[in-house]
């Protein structure tokens, strides 16, 4: 069944600025500018006051009024982004040959060596605004940081991609570089 009308809000912290220009959103915050096209989306998105956005669908069916939480979750996701920011902590797990990782390029690419004593080096490069590093207080992990969710998270998926076992009953060998925390960071003050 079809709803008239459907929607749904998302008020704007203090300190951040939304633009929306033909479903393109820009977000500016203290940490930074993130930008996502939504044009393929058939939503509306207005300003309801100041510092309220609206997300409205006219007669749209089940998947389409779904639609408005999902651009709401994305453009919540930018203003955190702007304001705090996404960590992402990953582990290394081996049981016999010791994974080495080595960061390049000042946190902008990984490189991933004796994935099962192999001798083949994988090299995974971090999408733009995502910076890696090696964790300070725990051994064997890394450090995914940025202001784009999406980017973060594609970044660790990336890496956890690059070393899978291959040839090999997955049951028995686990190792690999695995996500373990999921955090939003503090703001900094």
């Amino acid at each position: 069944m079809k709803d008239i009308y459907q929607d749904d809000e998302l008020i704007i912290p203090q300190g951040v600025k939304v633009s929306i220009k033909a479903r393109d959103v820009t977000v500016t915050g203290p940490r930074g500018t993130l930008n996502k096209n939504l044009r393929h989306l058939n939503i509306e998105i207005k300003f309801a006051g100041q510092d309220k956005l609206k997300f409205v669908v006219y007669h749209g069916g089940r998947k389409h009024v779904a639609c408005i939480r999902t651009v709401r979750s994305l453009v919540n996701n930018m203003i955190i982004g702007v304001t705090k920011g996404f960590q992402y902590k990953m582990r290394y797990v081996y049981a016999h040959f010791p994974i080495n990782c080595i960061i390049n390029n000042g946190g902008k690419d990984v490189e991933i060596r004796n994935f099962l004593g192999q001798k083949v080096v994988f090299r995974v490069q971090m999408r733009e605004g995502v910076i890696v590093a090696a964790s300070t207080n725990q051994k064997d992990e890394l450090t995914l940081t940025g202001n784009d969710l999406e980017a973060v998270s594609q970044c660790a998926a990336d890496i956890q991609q690059s070393c899978l076992v291959k040839k090999k009953d997955i049951r028995k060998f686990l190792d690999g570089i695995y996500v373990s925390e999921r955090n939003v960071l503090e703001a900094e003050a």
